[in-house]
């Protein structure tokens, strides 16, 4: 007897299906759709995506316990797409999504990962030349074939080379945000296990790389046992490479490798510092403990056999002379220096954010109404946010013209008025145009609380050019913040090849804000460059970028992570200041 929809074993669905794989058959709909040119979907389809990513909960639970309606609770899934997904749920497939998949056979979601590649040029390339995989891509621009198709020519057929040779460079490696949401699962699992005493996720994770290779994970436990069985029934496992009493490797469903490693609890502070690196940081340790007369490892600081240090982190660098070292500054770059010297810069933390400068609402692109992205904002103690939303040029976007923005600005202040114990402002995301304008009037930006600039196209444009554009817009006195400024993409766009020091130079120069985006395909500005802003003068605004409410937690899962790598301290970041001030901070 066939089981009725929604009723089926939580446990057996999640592990065939995970909220990933129903966000990418999602993802894969939406570029479907886009290559036909049918009108409105794809930005449904991509707005029930950005929810999917960002729920907290497995969906096959959701539906398990409450069926499509459940599924028609979640942000942007409307009735048709929660259909789609309890079909995946159910059946494994999207009926709609293999009949486009049919009609033209190509990796879409690869293809398009490829910057320069949109879905449309990817029906374009396949009809002319039969390319279906990213291989095939490579072949033909290596064979100088892609020129001769109608709508690219030499120069595109170029930066289509250049973005597969930084597409293969990031090959291996995920962006943070994939790899923090399967590791935050697998922490969670864990320290729900009878004999794990305590659960860490180190790494290029802990430390908060903005990518990540593979999933270091450590466990203190009288015995191993216990723990490595659960850790290889995790849903998240496709298959066990290796299996130890201490150590055990498996494939995660996502293609990536997870270690684990289970320790004496007196090693657990030994191991974490050990596995969460970097390897420059450990080198840098392991020196100053032999100039010592001791010997540092993943099991403890010894003295010949007996072991001076071990339980805790904290406890190994007192015992090394140092204070302790925040994960993200474990790089090698003076921090053991300043730790032996007990002057360690105390970096921004997510207690600090007070406010929000970035936040998209269905006026735009985003999911979600003001009224409702302003009272979950609330609901995670922020005190003010800033709406964001796009402006002309962006029309897959529905950007905002003068006359929608002015009345946008009227619904926020409704807003703003109606909801007690947050300040909502207006704002808006102009778009920065190739010669440096703006696409919304200076008298429209003049009435707005905070004005955000970015680039959204021309990527390509010379060092020099690119740089007088972003200039004159940091110039503009009504704009206050330059968001995303790299303009990256992780893995798919490399950053705009701008010279950031004058860049730098230019925010300082005008008290223009620089952003760190706490999107986890962005997280830009990188850490590097936020550094190299903070010692130059900077200020700095840590923003969610959110188009659903549960986005704007990235502020906490990925955006303070980048701040604290740059070494930000709190009063440099403007939203950690009341609205008042933060507002009286601004110059535009």
């Amino acid at each position: 007897m066939r089981a009725r929809p929604g009723r089926r074993d939580p446990a057996t669905i999640r592990r065939r299906i995970g909220n990933d794989e129903v966000e990418r058959a999602l993802r894969e709909m939406a570029l479907f759709l886009e290559m036909d040119e049918v009108p409105f979907k794809p930005a449904a389809y991509r707005r029930a995506a950005y929810g999917v990513a960002a729920l907290d909960r497995p969906l096959a639970e959701l539906y398990e316990e409450g069926g499509s309606k459940a599924l028609r609770e979640c942000p942007g899934v409307g009735e048709g797409i929660a259909e789609r997904i309890a079909e995946m749920l159910e059946r494994r497939r999207i009926a709609d999504l293999e009949a486009l998949r049919k009609k033209t056979p190509v990796d879409i979601l690869a293809l398009t990962g490829i910057e320069g590649v949109g879905p449309k040029r990817a029906r374009a390339l396949w009809k002319a030349l039969e390319v279906r995989t990213v291989e095939d891509l490579e072949r033909a621009a290596s064979q100088g074939r892609i020129r001769a198709v109608p709508g690219f020519g030499e120069r595109s057929e170029k930066r289509i080379a250049e973005a597969l040779a930084f597409y293969q460079e990031a090959a291996g490696r995920r962006p943070l945000g994939e790899a923090l949401a399967v590791a935050r699962r697998i922490e969670e699992a864990l320290g729900q296990t009878r004999n794990g005493v305590r659960v860490a996720v180190a790494g290029s994770i802990r430390r908060h790389r903005e990518t990540v290779g593979d999933l270091d994970v450590v466990v203190a436990a009288k015995s191993g046992g216990q723990v490595s069985q659960a850790f290889e029934s995790l849903p998240e496992v496709r298959s066990v490479l290796a299996h130890g009493p201490t150590k055990t490797l498996v494939r995660l469903l996502n293609g990536m490798d997870a270690d684990l490693r289970v320790v004496d609890p007196e090693s657990f502070g030994a191991a974490l510092l050990y596995f969460t690196g970097s390897k420059a940081h450990n080198v840098a340790l392991r020196r100053i403990a032999r100039s010592r007369g001791l010997k540092l490892n993943e099991y403890g600081l010894f003295r010949g056999r007996r072991r001076v240090a071990g339980r805790t982190e904290e406890e190994v660098y007192a015992a090394l002379g140092l204070s302790w070292i925040p994960p993200e500054m474990r790089e090698d770059t003076g921090e053991v220096e300043l730790a032996g010297k007990n002057a360690v810069p105390t970096v921004v933390s997510a207690e600090d954010i007070r406010g929000d400068l970035q936040v998209h609402t269905n006026w735009t692109d985003g999911s979600d109404s003001i009224d409702s992205m302003a009272r979950a904002a609330l609901e995670l103690g922020r005190e003010y946010i800033v709406i964001t939303d796009h402006t002309r040029d962006l029309g897959m976007a529905r950007g905002l013209d003068e006359a929608r923005l002015r009345k946008q600005v009227k619904e926020i202040r409704r807003v703003d008025r109606e909801i007690e114990g947050i300040r909502v402002l207006a704002g808006v995301e102009v778009n920065i145009r190739a010669d440096g304008t703006l696409d919304v009037d200076d008298d429209v930006l003049s009435e707005l609380d905070v004005v955000g600039a970015a680039v959204h196209s021309h990527f390509e444009q010379p060092r020099s050019e690119i740089t007088r554009r972003l200039a004159r817009a940091i110039e503009n006195p009504h704009v206050d913040v330059l968001f995303h400024p790299m303009g990256r993409a992780l893995g798919r766009r490399k950053a705009v090849a701008a010279d950031f020091e004058e860049v730098i130079e230019a925010c300082v120069a005008t008290g223009t804000i620089l952003e760190i985006d706490s999107q986890p395909e962005r997280l830009d500005l990188s850490d590097s460059l936020v550094r190299r802003a903070v010692e130059a003068g900077a200020r700095i605004a840590i923003d969610s970028d959110a188009h659903t409410p549960e986005e704007l937690w990235f502020v906490e899962l990925y955006g303070v992570g980048v701040a604290r790598r740059g070494w930000v301290p709190p009063h440099r970041v403007v939203n950690t200041l009341g609205v008042d001030e933060m507002l009286a901070s601004l110059v535009g």
